[in-house]
């Protein structure tokens, strides 16, 4: 019994040191920023493959209102949000592709007779793990709490693995377009030396045929 106490005390402990570990790398990104009244300003940011994506917004307004619209599109610049005149709610949508996806407010000019400083706008994104909602899950498959934070955790480890592959494929690319790269410039380097010997030569025969049609060299 002290052995299984041990072990499983081991383990708990263990189990809350990733969990401390990977809430430090949370995918939950909260964003402040001033919008100037006749100005469009976007955000951009990439996630994975059939990533969820949810988000909430909250814009603060003055005594003059001020229409905003939002306008959420992916990288082939197709729709996946649109509210006109927003104020506060929330979104979401499914990514089928790895890439960026775009967020736009934009705000209309304030009038003529008004005096509105910049409007301030809180964005919080959230993707992957972060966005799922595992109360459904634990409905579902009638999970006890400790299991629906082993899901969790599991899933964040997932998605940490993927990013790591992805960050070395795209190393593996970066490697392949360097090498590729100074290839190229090596040939350029070896062709612009045989011209410029060439020409070199050219020059040579050229005033020694010149200088014996002038006489000055037998």
């Amino acid at each position: 019994p002290n052995m299984l106490r041990c072990y499983v005390f081991r383990m708990l402990r263990t189990l809350l040191a990733i969990h401390f570990v990977l809430i430090l790398i949370t995918q939950t990104l909260c964003i402040n920023f001033y919008l100037t009244p006749g100005v469009k300003k976007c955000l951009q940011e990439e996630v994975h493959k059939n990533d969820i994506v949810s988000g909430e917004y909250l814009i603060y307004q003055d005594n003059v209102h001020i229409p905003v619209s939002i306008l959420v599109t992916d990288e082939e610049d197709q729709l996946l949000f649109e509210r006109e005149d927003a104020a506060e709610g929330k979104f979401g949508f499914t990514i089928n592709y790895f890439g960026p996806y775009t967020i736009c407010f934009h705000s209309l000019p304030a009038p003529a007779d008004a005096v509105v400083d910049s409007l301030r706008v809180q964005l919080t994104l959230m993707h992957g793990v972060d966005s799922r909602d595992y109360k459904d899950v634990i409905e579902a498959e009638q999970l006890k709490p400790l299991e629906a934070q082993l899901r969790r955790l599991e899933d964040l480890s997932n998605e940490i693995v993927q990013d790591f592959a992805y960050m070395r494929k795209r190393e593996e690319e970066m490697r392949d377009t360097n090498e590729s790269t100074n290839t190229r410039v090596l040939y350029f380097s070896v062709f612009s030396m045989l011209c410029l010997l060439s020409l070199a030569v050219w020059q040579l025969f050229y005033l020694r045929r010149y200088f014996k049609a002038k006489k000055l060299i037998d």
